[in-house]
């Protein structure tokens, strides 16, 4: 279900597996579950959310006090995330900023609008990901559901084996939770952390592009048009 990458006496940083909910089924939460199991914490908080089929960093509190901390950083924007997928379709654009409000859409689906009232907002980088596929690095500054599915989906671009959004069926939904980056208690903690689990993740191509990667907060990223 996840390996553990970071252990900190407040929080922990794990690396969720693709395919696994992070989400509470009848007030159970198996992951949390089983990560408090290996760890033998008595509770573990869930700071924030990755989607079911996303894969990557995902940070949990320790502690009443150090959840409420590290949820206020992310309530005002103080962590820097970092993604990585792998798509289809050659975008419209090879660099840019998907900007727009999402809603929903037919069935579990959302859909980007042009309207800028409460907007979802993703810079991204791409390069060639071989068979005409292309691997992105993104970086949302906004947390909506689906943010950066469907912001890769409107510059033509579905992510390989996202069975929502997607152009190509695969062995898994291709986006990783790549990297983080947030302040705590007067330091600053970053973390990186590769795919492993996925045919696609072991091409030259995206080995390459991870390379170039290591270091995704020092990058001249696409000018943002509007304030985060």
């Amino acid at each position: 279900m996840f390996d553990l990458v970071y252990q900190h006496t407040d929080f922990l940083i794990i690396n969720k597996h693709p395919g696994i909910s992070v989400h509470k089924d009848d007030n159970d939460q198996p992951l949390l579950a089983a990560v408090a199991e290996q760890t033998g914490d008595e509770k573990l908080y869930l700071i924030h959310r990755l989607d079911k089929m996303t894969s990557g960093l995902l940070l949990l509190g320790r502690n009443k006090t150090a959840a409420a901390a590290l949820c206020a950083n992310f309530a005002e924007r103080r962590v820097e995330k970092f993604y990585v997928a792998i798509a289809t379709k050659k975008p419209k654009k090879k660099q840019g900023v998907v900007i727009g409000d999402m809603t929903r859409s037919r069935r579990s689906s959302w859909k980007l609008e042009t309207t800028k009232v409460n907007p979802a907002i993703t810079q991204f980088f791409s390069t060639a990901g071989g068979e005409g596929r292309r691997i992105f690095l993104c970086k949302p500054h906004t947390g909506k559901t689906h943010q950066i599915r469907v912001a890769l989906r409107s510059v033509g671009s579905g992510i390989t084996g996202d069975d929502i959004y997607g152009n190509e069926a695969a062995d898994r939904g291709y986006l990783h939770a790549y990297g983080l980056r947030f302040p705590y208690q007067g330091e600053l903690q970053q973390f990186l952390c590769p795919p492993s689990i996925g045919e696609l993740w072991s091409t030259a191509e995206a080995q390459q592009a991870f390379t170039e990667w290591q270091q995704p907060w020092t990058l001249s990223w696409p000018v943002l048009a509007c304030k985060k």
